[in-house]
């Protein structure tokens, strides 16, 4: 604790910026006015008292005196270390400053109060504590300081106060820190206040040399690996010299290379900061191995090279004529994106919206009708490069948008590889077997596909690998598909949907004598004149041995037909040249195998017995004639009721209860006996039952068998119908009718049977086809019944079981 005693008039001895506590011993230039005048006046005063002369040491900051000063007595008054005058004054007592007073001399006099310092005796427990405690961090940061002599003074003080006042010789502490301690009248309070002025300052030199260690760590990493590389080039130098190779023989420069290279901007800035990368990297980090294999992959892409197409719109179209016969519907569809193209080009609206004029068009048909070598013609129509890529039983979505770099052998996406195949940024892709694309655990291509094959969005589309914008705004992409159905609703959404749906006898003909024939020629190491194939055997070689939407079994069958004659030729069993007429095909390759029903014996045919009836369906590989067969049971054998054998769909089943429902209502009205239909079970039948079966067309089919057996009446032979029927005997529209009589004229039916509101589909059907057909559009199963049955008199037959 701290006591006040008598006043005392002292001079001041102001201290700019500086404290001195009691116990200390500092020496004093008298050069300064304010200095000389207190120590003056202070000699002056001790004139006439005893003892030394004694000042008062005021802190003084910023101009303003602190409350609190040190009771100072001039040791000794002389010459200091550089030779100016001066004089050593060591710091007494505490001092509260009073009122201004008066005193010989030129200095400040002041009343002063000096304050009494007392400490119990012993020292409290927890007081003692805080004496080692401060010993310790003083021993501690004076051993940093190699201060070995000062450590053993301080360890030799014993009062509480003076070791208090002993901080105010370290130099880390502030004026302000230093006048806190000044003002702290008690010594244990005082003590505190160093110890953790001390605590702190250890505290913080600890943090600031940890950070000086760490940097000076990393100066000396980069200087050892900056000396490592150097060596490492001088290695590498003295090797290239050693190996005769020059120096600049390895292309390994990628900044100039980058900045040599004609890329967009974005694009240039994201392979200049993959170079700072490189360069910072060392060469046996793998990252580097992965940077190199991006860059090169980034300057390998055609960024800016575009192919110049083709305006010439009639030339196009002689070209699409030449290399395909029919299919019509993608050649006007290829001819006004040409038309569109080249009216905006002269406009000057390429660009528009930051999109440029691509198109995306699906084209969906059976198998063998040529979508996909039409890709390769388009790309020849319009002057561009032509890349396939095969989708066929893909199933991992990285395959479309390529694989993150992190992995280890990432590779673009197949999008990007087929860009970079083209060599520019136009070309025509040809997406072949969208449909059989499949989804796993490792994501959905088909869902990938989306933005790549969107117009709205594709102008920015991103690689995984890549990892910059792509635009693909300007590729022509075609999509090939057998069912339109396999195809995810989203994706089918953003493509324009071109519906190739087979080709007609007269159309087979052509394309095999302008396209089959001549390759397969060359294959068979004929000449054009040794071989000839005469129209009436190509026309019966696609209407009897191949029947099916496409020319692939027609190819074949050619190819077989020509290997034939090559063997006969070497075996010197027939000489050439030699034209290949319709009776000469048995013997070359064997019957046909496909007679239509028209051709057949009358007893022969399916249709010879009542319950049969000949339907249209449409499958993956076009459209087909399907048969539908039906039969009472005897009422002693069986129990009433309709059985459905065929593998037939849940909606089929319904057509057929229909059916019998329809003929059981309206019996008497169509003058058949539906009694038995009560008493007998009936069996409705589909052939190839090994083929799933499904979908409402066949009703109107159906029906015509059931009525067909009931009435004992045949089935028109050159009959075949399509329509979904009602309770009420309405005959609903079906789809595929296209299809259905390209399947009717290619099996040699000459009456169609199709619902009213398709008569509109028959605007897609060919000329020739429906020159060749009877298509009758009806609205009632009664039409139906009358169009298709035979008359009572040509067609009584024996009420029996049917079972063909």
């Amino acid at each position: 604790m701290a006591t006040e005693s008598t006043p005392l008039a002292l001079p001041v001895l102001p201290l700019d910026d500086e404290v001195v506590l009691p116990g200390m011993v500092v020496p004093l230039d008298l050069s300064d006015t304010d200095v000389r005048a207190a120590v003056e006046a202070a000699q002056a005063a001790a004139r006439s008292a005893p003892g030394k002369p004694r000042v008062l040491l005021v802190p003084r900051i910023d101009g303003t005196y602190a409350g609190t000063g040190v009771l100072g007595t001039v040791e000794q008054v002389g010459r200091l270390a550089d030779g100016d005058p001066g004089a050593l004054i060591r710091g007494r007592d505490r001092v509260r400053i009073g009122a201004g007073t008066t005193g010989p001399g030129a200095a400040l006099w002041v009343e002063g109060t000096r304050i009494e310092e007392s400490v119990p005796d012993p020292l409290p427990g927890q007081v003692a504590e805080l004496v080692k405690e401060y010993k310790a961090l003083a021993t501690a940061w004076l051993r940093k300081r190699g201060a070995w002599q000062v450590v053993d003074r301080v360890q030799a003080i014993d009062d509480v106060s003076a070791l208090a006042d002993n901080s105010g010789y370290s130099p880390f502490l502030s004026t302000e820190q230093k006048v806190a301690l000044l003002e702290t009248a008690d010594p244990v309070a005082r003590l505190k206040l160093a110890t953790q002025q001390l605590r702190d300052h250890l505290a913080e030199q600890d943090v600031a040399e940890s950070i000086a260690k760490d940097v000076q760590e990393g100066v000396d990493k980069q200087q050892r690996e900056f000396l490592l590389r150097r060596q490492l080039e001088a290695v590498r130098k003295e090797l290239r010299e050693l190996n005769g190779e020059q120096e600049g023989e390895e292309s390994d420069d990628y900044r100039a290379r980058v900045e040599a290279a004609d890329l967009p901007e974005k694009v240039r800035e994201a392979a200049l900061k993959e170079v700072d990368k490189l360069e910072r990297a060392s060469d046996q980090s793998p990252e580097g191995s992965w940077i190199r294999t991006w860059l090169d992959t980034v300057l390998e892409m055609p960024w800016n090279e575009h192919t110049e197409d083709a305006y010439d719109i009639r030339g196009a179209q002689a070209v699409l004529d030449a290399e395909h016969a029919g299919l019509q519907d993608v050649k006007e569809r290829i001819t006004e994106y040409l038309a569109v193209r080249k009216r905006r080009a002269e406009r000057g609206l390429g660009v528009v919206g930051g999109r440029r004029g691509g198109a995306v068009l699906a084209l969906v048909g059976p198998p063998g009708v040529g979508k996909t070598s039409l890709g390769e013609s388009v790309a020849h129509a319009m002057g561009r490069k032509f890349v396939r890529v095969a989708l066929g039983g893909v199933r991992d979505e990285a395959e479309i948008r390529g694989h993150r770099r992190t992995y280890v052998g990432a590779l673009p996406g197949r999008i990007v590889r087929a860009i970079k195949e083209a060599g520019s940024m136009n070309p025509v892709v040809l997406l072949d077997e969208i449909d059989k694309v499949g989804s796993d655990f490792r994501g959905d291509p088909s869902a990938a596909l989306l933005e790549v094959l969107d117009p709205a969005q594709n102008h920015t589309f991103r690689d995984h690998y890549l990892e910059v914008e792509l635009d693909l705004s300007d590729v022509v992409f075609l999509a090939t598909a057998n069912v339109l159905e396999a195809i995810p609703e989203a994706l089918a959404d953003r493509m324009e949907i071109v519906r190739l749906d087979g080709y007609t006898e007269d159309e087979k003909v052509v394309i095999a004598r302008d396209h089959l024939l001549p390759r397969q020629l060359e294959r068979a190491g004929l000449a054009a004149d040794e071989v000839t194939l005469a129209e009436g055997a190509l026309r019966r070689l696609a209407g009897e041995y191949t029947r099916e939407a496409g020319v692939r079994n027609l190819e074949r069958s050619v190819a077989r037909l020509l290997r034939k004659v090559a063997a006969q030729h070497e075996l010197g069993e027939r000489e050439l040249p030699f034209t290949v007429t319709e009776d000469d095909l048995r013997g070359l390759i064997g019957r046909p195998h496909h007679v239509p029903e028209s051709a057949q014996d009358p007893a022969e045919r399916r249709t010879s017995v009542p319950g049969v009836a000949t339907g249209l369906a449409v499958t993956g590989a076009g459209g087909d004639v399907l048969y539908v067969e039906a039969s009472l049971a005897d009422p002693e054998t069986g129990a009433a009721g309709l059985t459905l054998t065929g593998q037939l769909g849940d909606v089929m089943k319904e057509s057929a209860q229909i059916a019998l429902s329809f003929l059981r209502s309206h019996g008497a009205e169509l003058e058949l006996p539906v009694g038995d239909l009560k008493d007998r079970g009936a069996h409705i039948h589909f052939p190839a039952g090994a083929v799933p079966k499904d979908g409402p067309s066949a009703g109107v089919t159906m029906t015509t068998a059931l009525a067909s057996l009931l009435s004992g009446r045949l089935v028109r032979t050159d009959v075949a119908m399509t329509g979904e029927v009602s309770l009420t005997g309405r005959v609903l529209p079906i789809g595929g009718v296209k299809q259905k009589l390209l399947a009717a004229h290619r099996a040699g039916i000459t009456t169609v049977i199709i619902p009213k509101r398709n008569e509109p589909d028959l605007d897609d059907v060919p000329e020739e086809v429906l020159d060749k057909l009877d298509v009758h559009a009806v609205t009632d199963v009664r039409q139906v019944l009358e169009l298709a049955l035979a008359p009572a008199a040509r067609g009584a037959a024996p009420e029996v079981p049917v079972a063909v």
